[in-house]
Formats: structure tokens, sequence, C-alpha cells
């Protein structure tokens, strides 16, 4: 597989020399834009997510740590809202930061606008703070 960053490196090289023409082939031939499809939405239920953590184990299949199962982060946001806020757009300042590194959510693993499928061997469980990176 090609380094891209070597392929940007050789680019850079050519706009460096003023051969902006070199520079376009390049990057046409060897990297070229592929324009994002538009956001093809979620097309799996909750019931779905549930089969997918389950399956998962509750494992975080990027980074390998435990999920924690979204309703029980929710029941301690309701009891202790002082000591685990939660707010309803996931605002940083606030919502408590473990709902950004434990709340599973579905990632696919290639994604809908780069060809993936939208279905359950193309999705894993990851946390919402990796699924957003």
């Amino acid at each position: 597989m090609d380094d891209k960053s070597d392929i940007l490196a050789r680019a850079c090289k050519a706009v460096e020399e003023q051969r902006l023409g070199q520079a376009s082939t390049i990057l046409a031939t060897e990297y070229p834009f592929t324009p994002l499809t538009t956001n093809a939405g979620r097309k799996y239920s909750l019931g779905q997510c549930m089969e997918v953590f389950v399956r998962d184990g509750f494992i975080d299949r990027y980074s390998g740590r435990r999920l924690v199962f979204p309703g029980t982060l929710r029941l301690l946001s309701l009891l202790l809202p002082q000591e685990f806020p939660f707010h309803s757009n996931w605002k940083y300042d606030a919502c408590h930061f473990a709902f950004w590194e434990l709340f599973p959510t579905i990632d696919h693993v290639v994604p809908v606008s780069r060809g993936g499928l939208d279905r359950g061997d193309n999705w894993v469980s990851t946390s919402m703070l990796l699924n957003a990176a």
C-alpha cells in the first residue's frame, strides 16, 4: 500500500519547485479526490444497537476498553445530577465526560460514504469519543 504522506510530500516538493502541473498529476493519479456522498443516515434500531453491543461484549473494538450499558449511565445522571450530569446535546461543559468515554455507539468499519454496507457485519461498538474522532 502506498504511503499517502509520501505522495503528498512529492506533490509539495513539486509545488516548491514551481512545477504545479507535476504536482497536479501526482495528486490526480496517485491520491485522487473522491467526494463524499451525502450522509446516508443511520439505519439501525435500538435493538440492533444492543445486539452489536452484546456481540462485542460491551468492549470498544478500537481501544479494547470496556463500555457501559447506556441505561446505567443515564440512571446515574438522573440519581446524581450534580456529580454525574448529562446534557441532551452532549455539551462538553454540561455533560460528564464518562458519557463520551464509556457510552457505546455503533460505528461503520467501512463508512457508508466510502462504499461500506449499512449492516451488522460492518458495525462495531465504540465509544462516542472514538466515533467522533
